[in-house]
């Protein structure tokens, strides 16, 4: 059964287990926070001009990074310099500190018709350019510990969909990994599957191909937003979640998790593969 370690939270995003905690995107607050596995927590305001869709990782060096209406690095001093104008939700960043970020010109949160959404690779001089398109409503991405496979979150399709990862930054070999999810924030292990969402209240570990071979039960109205694995020996599933009323339109519930009480909560489930690859 999953455990409570820290609740109060507005919609927690983004999770990343580096030096020894578990770090998040806490939406509506706009907040960067790291918990220890102990529960206590530090936290610094997000360099963002919008209180949703944005996300966190760190260069390869150790440099904070976060997305939101822009990408923006944490210098020596605590403040944040704009790395590259382009804005996106999600973030993952390569060994060699390629940026890969995705978003969708639309507002989603507004009720406006969805677009197709993109992934655009930052490089490390701050040039962006596009790398895949007609994705589903981008979400979560992880890098094979390899560096060369991506797998994104199309979570309008359902899918988790891979690609190959080249020399020179680009995505090819356009692929489905898995079908028939609820696809948000995802972690990979070291096996080579994937921890990812249902369209239910459950998170299910699947192989390439879709095959399930694990499941973890929420409580009913808990909607999982996205899921890491770390702790001292990555044996640990982090899962964040909120409460969200499966009846009601998106726009309702984005509504009440901004003006009502704070469900956002972290809990934790022990694993046997641990955690691989990035973030």
């Amino acid at each position: 059964m999953p455990k409570l370690l820290l609740d109060g939270l507005g919609i927690p995003e983004s999770p990343r287990w580096h030096d020894g905690r578990l770090w998040f995107a806490n939406w509506i607050e706009q907040q960067i926070v790291a918990v220890g596995p102990d529960g206590s927590t530090e936290v610094m305001p997000a360099p963002v001009e919008r209180p949703m869709g944005w996300s966190i990782d760190w260069l390869p060096d150790g440099t904070l990074v976060t997305t939101g209406d822009k990408l923006r690095r944490q210098e020596p001093g605590g403040s944040f310099a704009v790395l590259a104008e382009q804005g996106g939700n999600e973030i993952v960043v390569d060994r060699r500190g390629y940026v890969y970020l995705n978003g969708a010109d639309f507002d989603f949160a507004g009720g406006e018709a969805p677009r197709p959404g993109w992934i655009k690779l930052v490089t490390p001089d701050g040039a962006v350019r596009e790398v895949a398109g007609d994705i589903e409503f981008p979400n979560g991405m992880v890098i094979t510990p390899d560096g060369r496979t991506l797998v994104i979150s199309e979570s309008f399709a359902g899918r988790l969909t891979a690609f190959d990862l080249t020399d020179s930054g680009d995505l090819t070999n356009r692929r489905a990994f898995a079908e028939g999810l609820g696809p948000d924030g995802i972690c990979l292990d070291a096996e080579g599957a994937i921890w990812v969402s249902t369209s239910g209240s459950s998170v299910v570990r699947v192989t390439e191909g879709g095959k399930v071979l694990d499941r973890v039960e929420l409580d009913e109205n808990r909607a999982p937003f996205a899921l890491a694995l770390g702790g001292p020996d990555r044996r640990t599933l982090f899962v964040l979640t909120a409460e969200w009323r499966g009846q009601d339109s998106i726009g309702d519930n984005l509504d009440r998790l901004t003006n009502g009480p704070r469900t956002g909560a972290v809990l934790t489930v022990p694993v046997d593969v641990p955690g691989a690859g990035r973030p």
